[in-house]
Order: structure tokens, then C-alpha cells, then sequence
């Protein structure tokens, strides 16, 4: 799977940068954070394609109200959604200044207007927000897109993944990406769950990620280790500009600490091979041998006293010594000879 110029078959872990609200109303700080997110070394850049009437609906009725959040308790999903979302006018220049970055851009679309407006700019990709996952329309015409489809499971049903699963494949899209989520903002470590990111992977037969809202590196870092192949993070420029987001955001240094530590564990984790490079040959030379720790006369009985197994490797493999105590040797041998089975009579 490809998504832009990013090659799933050789090229790691795909980092995403998340914008979201992080731009606070200004065009100019959401081309600078991109700017940034590229200099971090992020893979990505993701937008959000909404407006607040494609989200949610301006009404004052209770269910409208937000309740049992850390950030955004008693406010109003139309006002937040007004206040935080991405002005459809920026998209030109935002997916302009990635392409002058050498930065991937794509979004996350909320509606079938979002996705059609979006192709306006040939994203590499579409992410479907963990909320929007029981959005069957969404991910159906979405998906008949032909772009990969990048699938947040924060409060997802197997059932519904299952379902969001068969509706792009129905759609003749195979390539799906299913990210671990934990929909809280921030999530605590605990509720982080990530041993279901192999199981992701697995049980759906995709390939699988891990969405963060956890503070600092730790999780993403784990999670690659786990097998993820996507990490999304959100990132904000400076984390004095007020943000519905910022209190979960990364900032530069912090996202250019985490890719380093992701690029790190890929080369910690390797392949699984059982054969013997150039390095661990050449280091196995400090492995025992067998070796004449006393001088031998030729006819003298080899013993426990006169052969030992030490350091370094020149000598017969220890796993001969049973074989070689009580035969006879054909040959004096001097002391801190490596053994060889010649020396057998």
C-alpha cells in the first residue's frame, strides 16, 4: 500500500502531524504548523474538512451541551465546532504550502460535501474520525474514492468496524488502515489499550495504527513496537496559542523528539533471522572453544584437567567434550592449543 509517495513495503512507521483547531483562526499559523510538522519530520499533515452546520446542529437543547469532558465541559457542539474548524478557503493554501514542504496533506472528511470538495486537491488519502464511524454513507462514498482509508475505532463496536471494513471493500477499496483509539481528551496511559493494534491487524486482515491523545511519546513509541504502522498525533505550533485542542498537543520539539524515538524503535525491532550476519560472526569469535589448558603428551587420555572450555572460539565447539574425554591424543600438545578432532588418535 501506497499512500502518496510513502511506501508501506519499505518505508516504516507513517507519522501524522493532526492540525485540528491548532491553526486558532489564523491561515498564517496553520501554514507555519505545517511548516513545522515537515522540519519535525512528520510524514503528514491531516486537516479537518467540516463546517459546524455538517457536524452537528445549531440548537441550545441539552443533548447539544457537552457534559463529562475535561476541556470542554458545558459548551455548545455548534459554537465549539464554529470556533475550531478549519475554513474551507485555507485548503488551497494549506495543501500548497505542504506541497512546498515536501509533506503529505490530506483530512478528515465529515460529510459527502467535505469529500467532494477535498477532491479538489487529489489527497493521497481519507481519514474517517473515530465518531464518525457509524457514518455508513460517509465511509461508503468516501472509500469509492479509491483512496486508502485510514479509520479511527475509538468508539467503535466490533460490529461497526466490521461494517466499515466490508463497506470499503465493497467498494473495491482493500487498502484500510485501522487506528487504535482511545476517544479522550487526553486519554490517561491506562486507557490506552494498545495490545488491540496487532489484534486489529490481524482479526481484519489490514494494516493497523494507533491514533494518540495520550500526554508526551510514551504510547506511540510502544505502539510501533506493537506493530503499528501509523501513528497520528496532534500538533500544535506553540503551546501558548490558545486551542480546543492544544492541552493534548504536541509541540515541534516534542514532535521531532517523538520521531526520532519512533525511527529509533524501527531499528531496534529488525526482522526476525536466525542466521549469523557479518557482525554477529565476527563477535563470535569471544564465544568458548575447546582448548588445551595443560601440556599434553602424545597417547596422554584427554580429561577435565587438560581440556577446558573457554574463550575464545578457535578450539572445538563444547558440545564435543563428551566425545573427547578419555581419547587418546595422537599428538603433543602445547598448552592454549585450540583443539581440533585431528588431534584425536
Amino acid at each position: 500500500m501506497k499512500i502518496g509517495t510513502f511506501d508501506f513495503t519499505k518505508d516504516g512507521t507513517f507519522i501524522i502531524a493532526e492540525l485540528s483547531a491548532n491553526h486558532n483562526g489564523s491561515l498564517e499559523t496553520a501554514k507555519e504548523t505545517i511548516r513545522a510538522a515537515a522540519r519535525a519530520g512528520a510524514d503528514a499533515i491531516k486537516l479537518q474538512t467540516y463546517r459546524a452546520d455538517t457536524i452537528t446542529l445549531n440548537s441550545n437543547n441539552e443533548e447539544f451541551i457537552i457534559k463529562g469532558t475535561k476541556l470542554w465541559d458545558d459548551q455548545n457542539l455548534y459554537a465549539l465546532y464554529e470556533k475550531a474548524y478549519t475554513p474551507w478557503e485555507w485548503h488551497a493554501e494549506l495543501f500548497a504550502t505542504a506541497k512546498e514542504e515536501n509533506i503529505l496533506c490530506f483530512s478528515s472528511p465529515f460529510d459527502k460535501t467535505a469529500v467532494d470538495f477535498l477532491e479538489n486537491f487529489s489527497p493521497p488519502a481519507y481519514k474517517i474520525a473515530s465518531f464518525e464511524i457509524t457514518d455508513y454513507e460517509l465511509i461508503r462514498y468516501a472509500a469509492s474514492k479509491g483512496k486508502p482509508m485510514i479509520i479511527s475505532t475509538g468508539v467503535a463496536t466490533e460490529e461497526e468496524i466490521v461494517d466499515a471494513v466490508r463497506i470499503c471493500k465493497a467498494e473495491g477499496n482493500h487498502d484500510i488502515i485501522l487506528l487504535q483509539c482511545t476517544s479522550a481528551y487526553p486519554a490517561p496511559l491506562e486507557d490506552a489499550n494498545l495490545v488491540m493494534i496487532p489484534d486489529l491487524a490481524q482479526r481484519f486482515g489490514v494494516l493497523s495504527g494507533f491514533s494518540d491523545h495520550t500526554l508526551g511519546i510514551v504510547a506511540p513509541v510502544v505502539a510501533v513496537s506493537l506493530g503499528a504502522r501509523v501513528i497520528e498525533k496532534h500538533f500544535i505550533l506553540d503551546k501558548s496559542i490558545p486551542s480546543a485542542d492544544q492541552a493534548f498537543s504536541l509541540d515541534e520539539a516534542e514532535l521531532k523528539a517523538m520521531v526520532q524515538a519512533v525511527r529509533d524503535t524501527e531499528k531496534m525491532l529488525g526482522k526476525v533471522d536466525y542466521t549469523l550476519n557479518k557482525k554477529r560472526e565476527h563477535n563470535r569469535r569471544f564465544c568458548r572453544s575447546l582448548y588445551v589448558s595443560e601440556p599434553i603428551k602424545k597417547g596422554e587420555i584427554f580429561t577435565e584437567q587438560n581440556i577446558k572450555s573457554v574463550r575464545p572460539s578457535n578450539g572445538l565447539h563444547p558440545k564435543y567434550l563428551d566425545d573427547v574425554l578419555g581419547k587418546r591424543a595422537c599428538c603433543d600438545l602445547n598448552f592454549a592449543t585450540p583443539l581440533r578432532l585431528s588431534h584425536l588418535e
